[in-house]
């Protein structure tokens, strides 16, 4: 067996140690002969790095690399351009000074490499001098290779001062690439979130985006047709259905596609872990949802627009735009509306649902120590249909949430709060619910399809127990059971109130609806 390329994103080291090797090569050349300024946004440990670095070795004229490949018989190696490879991957940026020193330290490092003495101190004319030099030394136009171009603004995304005047730092260099027009054959950006032109890349405007191109959907990733092609000695045993259903289903409008960074890790561990998302909380999204009071089951279908998701910026955060170009939700449904597409965004697979949820529920209750222990529960209670008790699960649960988390916001008289945790209590152990399920008199609260089973829930929050029972009373004259009668599953019917003064629940009724009467 060949060796898995686990952490490698150094295109060189791939194919010198016969690492696997998906070949992203046909975009390289489909992209230098269609155009010239590009930019990628894709979500972390997605291979960004890597397409990047193998840019770098076919520009540099590195044939031997490419044995074997689509580029090796594409590609004119009489040609060797000089490369500038601009990377923020390593280390944290803390401020506008300390951006200024990693600025310095690239372009010399560039200019060392190709034996340049730079006269200019300042980082803008530094940058425009080593691209003018580097072409008139090799009378050749240069490549210009920026990853992680949004780094350090997303290192201080906490910090509005400090990310804005990173912000402008990096606009002043970007703008060189434009300004330096005449002596650039190719530039290629990318990084994870994709700023509004006009706050990052107003110096830089000719960029073309191929984040939502639908032939370049898969650059980054593998399709489940290459995961078979590239990896056929490894897959022995494994269930393809299963392996898909965990990590596949990221979609920027072409094939979709598996997170390379789990397929490795799970092909040398033949474990299903929750591998990408351990590699980074996401705290800031997060405590955005939270300040937001941002309805969390509605993470189970977005609507969006090609504005909302491309246009990020340090001002103007939304939910929506963050979660998809960090990863967290793609796009699983397209529709066309005049000049308009409208996008419906859902979790790309199991891992993302079920660790996200974890997380927000964790966020939300601020208790860690026996929520594994209620996940537990919760599921066997599921399992044996003991519907009374999961009304007692749940009650021991807000009565342990810490009453100083309270005193941190007010969404303890926020119904989706309450419906929040039922919602990441279920989807956190990967089961089939469905938030604001839509009938033909409305919407349920929440469906529930358990094994043979559906439940349908509905939340209210009241001021005095005297008013409880009129959630059940709602699915019940809204009918919303009729949805799944056909289904001839067992329905559940349950009403749950909350009081806005103790934080709990003081109203629980069920009932199970059977064709006919009531029971």
């Amino acid at each position: 067996m060949k060796k898995l390329p686990i952490g490698i994103s150094t295109f060189k080291e791939i194919r010198s140690k016969g690492c696997y090797y998906v070949d992203k090569t046909p975009f390289i050349k489909n992209l230098y002969d269609q155009g010239k300024y590009y930019f990628l946004s894709r979500p972390r440990r997605f291979g960004k790095s890597l397409f990047v670095d193998t840019l770098k070795e076919a520009f540099s004229g590195h044939k031997d690399f490419f044995t074997g490949l689509y580029l090796e018989t594409n590609w004119n190696w009489d040609i060797i351009y000089p490369v500038i490879l601009i990377s923020f991957g390593g280390g944290v940026i803390k401020d506008h000074n300390d951006l200024q020193i990693k600025l310095d330290y690239i372009f010399d490092n560039n200019a060392e490499r190709y034996d340049i003495q730079l006269k200019y101190k300042t980082i803008r004319e530094k940058f425009c001098e080593l691209i003018q030099r580097l072409s008139e030394k090799y009378s050749q136009k240069v490549v210009i290779l920026v990853d992680e171009y949004d780094k350090p603004i997303l290192d201080n995304i906490s910090d509005t001062n400090t990310a804005e005047e990173i912000r402008e730092g990096l606009k002043n260099i970007y703008s060189v690439i434009k300004d330096s027009d005449a002596y650039v054959e190719f530039a290629f950006l990318t990084g994870v979130s994709k700023f509004a032109k006009v706050s990052l890349f107003s110096g830089l405007n000719n960029l073309e985006d191929l984040t939502l191109v639908p032939e370049c959907g898969s650059v980054c990733g593998y399709t489940q047709q290459e995961l078979e092609a590239i990896f056929p000695d490894r897959l022995d045993g494994v269930d393809l259905k299963d392996l898909k259903k965990w990590y596949n289903g990221y979609n920027f409008l072409g094939d979709s596609v598996y997170n390379p960074f789990d397929v490795l890790l799970f092909l040398k561990n033949k474990s299903y872990k929750n591998y990408w998302f351990e590699t980074a909380t996401p705290s800031f999204l997060l405590k955005l949802i939270q300040d937001k009071q941002f309805f969390i089951p509605s993470l189970h279908r977005l609507t969006a627009t090609d504005a909302l998701l491309g246009n990020f910026d340090i001002d103007k955060m939304e939910i929506e735009t963050i979660l998809f170009q960090t990863g967290y939700l793609t796009i699983t449904e397209t529709r066309q509306l005049g000049q308009l597409t409208q996008y419906q965004l859902g979790y790309p697979n199991y891992e993302v649902k079920t660790s996200l949820n974890d997380s927000l529920l964790s966020y939300l209750s601020d208790e860690f120590s026996v929520k594994e222990s209620k996940k537990t529960e919760l599921y066997d209670l599921l399992c044996s249909n003991d519907i009374n008790s999961l009304q007692k699960l749940f009650h021991a649960f807000y009565a342990s949430i810490p009453n100083d988390w309270y005193r941190k916001n007010t969404l303890s008289g926020y119904e989706g709060y309450y419906a929040s945790i039922f919602y990441c209590y279920f989807a956190a152990l990967g089961l089939d619910v469905v938030p604001e399920d839509t009938t033909n008199n409305g919407r349920i609260d929440l469906s529930l399809k358990f094994q043979s089973r559906i439940y349908i829930f509905e939340f209210k929050v009241v001021e005095l127990v005297k008013e409880a029972g009129k959630a059940i009373d709602q699915i019940r004259t809204k009918k919303y059971y009729e949805k799944y009668v056909h289904e001839s599953k067992e329905i559940y019917l349950i009403g749950i109130e909350f009081s806005r003064e103790t934080r709990n629940i003081v109203n629980f009724e069920w009932e199970k609806y059977a064709v006919g009467p009531m029971i």
